[in-house]
């Protein structure tokens, strides 16, 4: 994690420490039940007084525990410890002594050399880890993979992972989001990087506040810090409970740790605690610490309320400071091991993650075994110190860039452009491959048209699979902008925000409304090129995950809310067709069925007059497709499955044009599924884009039997059929 305020590094603490307090730090480890009680009251007082310690050893050992539990937890339990809320109040807490010291002193804050140093320390060892990433990337992920490496690489190097991630951890159609990202466990570095730049900013604004109110700069500080650390804790506990996915990574929700810390910070020359009671306070912060990641679900509840737990345990640590007992944590923490790996523990967070997402790629493993977590926790330590002794401490020691701000510039560009340059390069390589892919012609890839029997199949031998790995992304369905006035739902219906269009409503010859989840808005992308050469209006009224149909139990209430705001919204508008998807089918398995409720919830349509198009779900596979495929080389035979053991030999929408007049059945499982075969490449384009969701541009070379079909089952005259996508 990243050290924060300069003063971390253990070397140049001792530094910048006085001879009494580096003797002072020397004594508390060796002298153990022989301080005396006075001694540790004299202490006490000189803290109340104001002169406080610079160099706490055990806040190093503390900082050493929490990075060996994010690893631990990482690496072998697959769960969240806790000890990143640890890293962000130790920041805080040293950040905000550092500042204070230098305002009461009278010294100038200078902002701009305070953040060209800090950074020009933070991002070499940032600058290492990314090279290797970008490195490891390359030849070990697939590259589909590549442009989320590339652009979390960018995230990352300007300190907004968290923001790509939070955006990416409720993306519902966000590409393969349950995947580990090797840079995502910069996402506490990115928030840290936003506070190092805010913080300063609010030190430099209460001075004059100070002056102004004719207070003392401690107490105004206070205020400022309690404020922000009451408004950020209720905000982290709303959002955690209404969208913990967001919150987890949103800076917002974790400010109030960095306000805890600096809050602790300004109390704790003030705060006269007995030895016994901080021997107390610190073995109490150790267990708790400890106990955090075992006791809490911490991926499903943080950071609410319950990131108090690790972050007031580290509060108790840091209090209990030097109890001068060799009964007391601090003891323990001080040790030299545990400091010596405090000092390490940056580099060792930077590399552990990658490192262990990388391991688990090239083995083919969900987790690591003990053996092979071991192994991967010593190269992660041992790549560390390479990184600390390597690259930070020359750095860190160099004399040059520090005469002047302008040579700390120059270092900290020249930094970015290390990894900026071939990050720009590569993403450039992969975009011009994208683009000559996209560029082939149709003869090289026809999708659905090549099951034509009239078509002439002449694709070029050179001609690559389309679409190009690193369009995957891009592949679901398009539509156009929000609806306009006479078509949104009202602003506080639950449909709000999930109407789109395509197509306009002036002059349109037939308006459909589409309704349903994701696999009805992947349909949508074989509509588009109909509406566009017919004049029809289509409008989407969608939830991800909602299949659309009547009240079911087997929904989710807000689900079951959306469906029936929907088929009112319907029966408002009136449209000549409404087009959903009817079945659902199972991960390769032929149970398919009926959508819950699905009778109920079309009837009102076809009873008021509007045509229902009930299309059949499409098939889905336990594995992704589109992974298997890239895996074995794109060959057309690979990760095909037979139809009987996808889909059901009768197909569950028989019966219900019957018993719902004015539903018509659409089946396209013959532009899925050839000679009893589903494929995941069909005409040189690749069908899935995961285990269920179809591609929107084979989606695209399928609309000429789509509408074909849909012509014969509503009988509009003259509809235009699309020859091509």
């Amino acid at each position: 994690m990243s050290k924060g305020h300069p003063q971390v590094s253990a070397p140049e603490q001792h530094a910048a420490a006085s001879p009494a307090a580096k003797s002072a730090a020397a004594s508390s480890l060796e002298s153990g039940e022989a301080r005396t009680e006075a001694r540790t009251e004299a202490r006490t007082a000189a803290r109340s007084a104001g002169t406080e310690r610079r160099y706490r050893p055990e806040v190093q050992g503390l900082r050493a525990l929490a990075v060996v539990l994010v690893v631990l937890y990482h690496v072998w339990l697959g769960r969240v410890s806790g000890g990143v809320d640890i890293f962000l109040l130790i920041s805080a807490f040293l950040l905000t002594g550092s500042f204070v010291r230098k305002a009461e002193t009278g010294r100038a804050l200078a902002l701009g050399r305070y953040w060209l140093h800090l950074f020009k320390r933070l991002l070499p060892a940032v600058v290492v880890v990314l090279l290797a990433v970008l490195t490891a990337a390359a030849f070990l992920l697939p590259a589909s993979s590549w442009q989320d490496v590339i652009g979390q690489s960018w995230s990352s190097l300007f300190y907004v992972q968290n923001w790509t991630l939070a955006n990416n951890a409720v993306d519902y159609l966000a590409a393969d989001h349950s995947a580990a990202s090797p840079l995502q466990h910069f996402w506490s570095l990115s928030i840290q990087g936003q506070v190092f730049i805010l913080w300063p900013l609010i030190f430099a604004a209460a001075l004059p506040a100070a002056k102004l109110l004719r207070r003392s700069y401690r107490p105004v500080l206070a205020v400022i810090f309690g404020t922000i650390f009451a408004a950020s804790l209720v905000f982290s506990v709303w959002e955690t409970t209404t969208n913990q996915a967001y919150a987890y990574f949103d800076t917002r929700t974790r400010l109030w740790e960095f306000a805890l810390g600096s809050l602790l910070a300004l109390a704790l020359p003030y705060l006269q605690l007995g030895r016994r009671l901080r021997i107390v306070l610190g073995w109490v912060g150790v267990a708790s610490m400890l106990s955090c990641g075992i006791i809490l679900q911490v991926q499903q509840q943080f950071p609410g309320y319950l990131a108090l737990w690790p972050t007031l345990a580290a509060a108790m640590i840091i209090t209990a400071g030097d109890t001068g007992s060799s009964r007391g944590a601090d003891r323990w923490l001080k040790a030299k091991p545990l400091v010596k790996l405090g000092d390490n523990s940056y580099a060792l967070y930077l590399w552990h993650w990658p490192i262990l997402v990388f391991w688990l790629v090239a083995s083919g493993q969900q987790n690591a075994g003990i053996i092979d977590g071991a192994v991967v926790i010593a190269v992660s330590l041992l790549l560390a110190v390479l990184t600390t002794k390597l690259v930070e401490g020359p750095l860190r020691g160099w004399s040059w860039p520090e005469a002047a701000s302008w040579r700390s510039a120059v270092v900290l560009a020249a930094s970015f452009a290390v990894v900026a340059a071939p990050l720009a390069g590569w993403q450039a390589k992969v975009t011009s491959d994208a683009e000559a892919v996209r560029l082939q012609s149709i003869a090289d890839n026809p999708g659905a048209l090549a099951l034509d029997p009239s078509f002439e199949f002449a694709a070029s031998t050179s001609a690559l699979v389309k679409p190009s790995p690193a369009d995957m992304d891009q592949e679901w369905a398009l539509l156009d902008e929000s609806c306009g006035p006479d078509f949104a739902p009202a602003g506080d219906s639950v449909l709000a925000d999930s109407c789109k269009e395509i197509g306009s409503a002036e002059g349109a010859t037939k308006t459909i409304v589409v309704l349903g989840d994701s696999h009805s808005m992947q349909w949508s992308a074989a509509l588009r090129p109909i509406a566009l050469a017919n004049d029809w209006h289509v409008i989407t009224v969608l939830k991800m995950g909602c299949r659309y149909g009547g009240e079911d139990p087997e929904r989710s209430p807000e689900c079951n809310a959306f469906n029936q705001a929907a088929g009112e919204y319907v029966l408002e508008k009136m449209p000549d067709a409404v087009f959903t998807v009817a079945s659902v089918t199972k991960e390769s398995r032929p149970d398919e069925m009926l959508a819950g409720g699905y009778d109920d919830g079309v009837r009102g349509f076809a009873e008021a007059g509007i045509s229902v198009l009930a299309m059949r779900d499409n098939p889905r596979f336990e594995f992704d497709m589109f992974k298997c495929l890239e895996a074995n080389g794109f060959a057309t035979d690979a990760c095909q499955m037979p139809r009987s053991e996808l889909l059901a030999e009768v197909s569950p929408l028989d019966g219900l044009e019957e018993r719902i007049p004015g539903v018509q059945v659409l089946d396209m499982t013959d532009q899925l599924c050839i000679d009893g075969i589903c494929p995941g490449i069909i005409g040189n384009v690749i069908v899935y884009k995961d285990h269920d969701h179809l591609n929107r541009t084979y989606m695209e070379t399928t609309s000429h039997v789509l509408a074909e079909r849909i012509l014969e089952a509503t009988g509009w005259e003259g509809t235009t059929v699309p020859e091509s996508a």
